[in-house]
């Protein structure tokens, strides 16, 4: 049995973050995906989506670092982008501007059913909660029945996921202690000891 695994970046972060574990952001993707997988399967990819937040140089930073660990362990990385508008209070007056993440879940849901059109997999792991994933999700259980979609939602996210797992085969909920044993080194380096990314010391783990 083939595996793909999806995981959808914010989804996942946010419901990191508020755990109030900072230390577990540092995530090996792939070594959370070869843990969801059964005896008799085989990982045969990893994919990542997210958006770079440009305008905030000190998580933007500590993205970068991340994203360049994964593309290290061998994650297939999708980076969209944020949208600037302008919003308004019409009480105050007051402008500002806001930004909005774009392409990102259309960039999951395109990629998850070019691999099932091109028959990558045989289950598909998707890490989230989210039910704009919902439409993709049936399209590929409709078109290709004997494939199978597994949801893992992010820590203290399944009772948010109703309508995803609702078309999924099954699902599960991760836990803190399974991210906590899938986490990166804290410097990532080639076979020549080349530095590729360093752990933000805000991801450190607790003494």
């Amino acid at each position: 049995m083939r595996v793909a695994c999806y995981v959808d970046g914010f989804n996942l972060y946010h419901a990191v973050h508020d755990l109030g574990k900072p230390h577990l952001k540092w995530i090996d993707l792939c070594a959370l995906a070869q843990s969801l997988c059964r005896a008799n399967e085989t990982l045969v990819k990893t994919a990542y989506f997210s958006a770079f937040a440009t305008w905030l140089p000190g998580p933007y930073a500590r993205h970068r670092e991340f994203v360049a660990a994964l593309r290290h362990v061998g994650v297939e990385c999708h980076i969209a982008r944020f949208s600037e508008k302008s919003a308004l209070c019409h009480q105050c007056g007051s402008q500002w501007i806001q930004h909005e993440e774009k392409e990102t879940d259309v960039h999951f849901s395109l990629t998850l059913l070019e691999d099932a059109f091109d028959d990558l997999f045989d289950r598909a792991i998707l890490i989230s909660a989210d039910s704009d994933h919902v439409p993709a999700v049936r399209r590929v259980r409709a078109r290709f029945p004997n494939k199978q979609i597994f949801v893992a939602t992010p820590p203290k996210r399944f009772g948010r996921a109703r309508e995803l797992r609702k078309v999924c085969n099954s699902g599960m909920d991760i836990t803190p202690g399974r991210l906590a044993r899938a986490l990166l080194p804290e410097l990532v380096q080639d076979a020549n000891g080349l530095v590729i990314a360093r752990r933000p010391a805000s991801y450190s783990p607790p003494a």
